[in-house]
């Protein structure tokens, strides 16, 4: 691959991110998107989708452990988990730390992702464990087909635009509300609050969720390479706050297990990241 210095990535004219690059690992336009990951100078090595950060091999910890264990300790016992996107592996990586977990079904439209992850990002999937199942197919066909399957619903899908648009509509969580079981959770990425070009779509997820779900919320983590450092999450659930004392008494026992684990998440950062910054709270208000 030929050398080049520096990505850039833009949220709003020319401000934005740079990364120095040492070289492009993989270059791919696939049916769907353009797949590349970079050797960079401080970050290790980097995956992007159409030009936009996906993870870095140093700071993907913070998003794939916050948009994994808030979901999986809401539940009381989660068995079954359906990973909507995931291709790079983390959020299974994740998941497949409970020691609950029978089955994981990560369903990834795009095979390029999962191929250039294993080969460039060794270390951030699960891959080899037996639990594991990932399907290439389209992620809202696949959970529409389901009927009172899941324990909990991980949607891990890029920004709004190309495949992932649709994990945006309101007909994706109804679909997602069917699949859960009695006491189902959900949990997704839902873009930075300091860009107002996501405003938009950012209102219509938690508005479709306040429709769809018994419970719903907006909870926040820290992730340097995503657009503004800080990134929102949703929560919903067929009636578990994310913040009832049972919930927080199941983080604690469970980090008992792997808690040494973890380099982001913890009980207080659990419940912390729910508290809203106005700003924030007046988006999805």
């Amino acid at each position: 691959m030929m050398a080049t210095t520096q990505y850039n990535e833009y949220y709003k004219g020319k401000t934005g991110l740079t990364v120095g690059v040492k070289k492009v690992l993989f270059s791919e336009q696939t049916p769907y998107q353009k797949v590349e990951v970079f050797e960079t100078d401080a970050w290790g090595n980097l995956m992007t989708i159409d030009g936009m950060v996906m993870l870095s091999e140093k700071d993907e910890f913070v998003y794939h452990e916050m948009l994994s264990h808030v979901g999986m300790f809401a539940h009381p016992n989660p068995e079954k988990v359906l990973i909507i996107g995931g291709g790079d592996g983390g959020t299974a990586r994740e998941v497949l730390r409970h020691p609950s977990v029978k089955v994981v079904d990560m369903v990834e439209i795009d095979e390029a992702v999962v191929r250039a992850s294993k080969e460039f990002l060794p270390a951030v999937g699960a891959w080899d464990d037996p639990r594991l199942t990932v399907h290439f197919e389209d992620g809202i066909a696949f959970v529409k087909a389901a009927t009172n399957e899941y324990d909990v619903i991980i949607i891990d899908g890029s920004d709004p635009v190309g495949p992932a648009e649709g994990l945006f509509e309101k007909d994706f969580f109804e679909f997602c509300f069917n699949a859960l079981t009695e006491n189902g959770v959900i949990t997704g990425q839902t873009e930075s609050p300091w860009v107002k070009e996501y405003y938009p779509s950012m209102k219509k997820v938690f508005n479709a969720l306040t429709e769809v779900f018994d419970e719903s919320s907006m909870y926040l983590g820290y992730i340097p390479l995503y657009p503004a450092g800080m990134w929102s999450f949703a929560y919903a659930s067929k009636g578990i706050r994310a913040n009832d004392s049972e919930v927080l008494a199941r983080v604690e026992q469970g980090l008992e297990t792997f808690g040494n684990s973890l380099k982001y998440y913890n009980k207080d950062v659990h419940s912390a990241s729910f508290a809203l910054p106005n700003f924030v709270a007046e988006i999805i208000r």
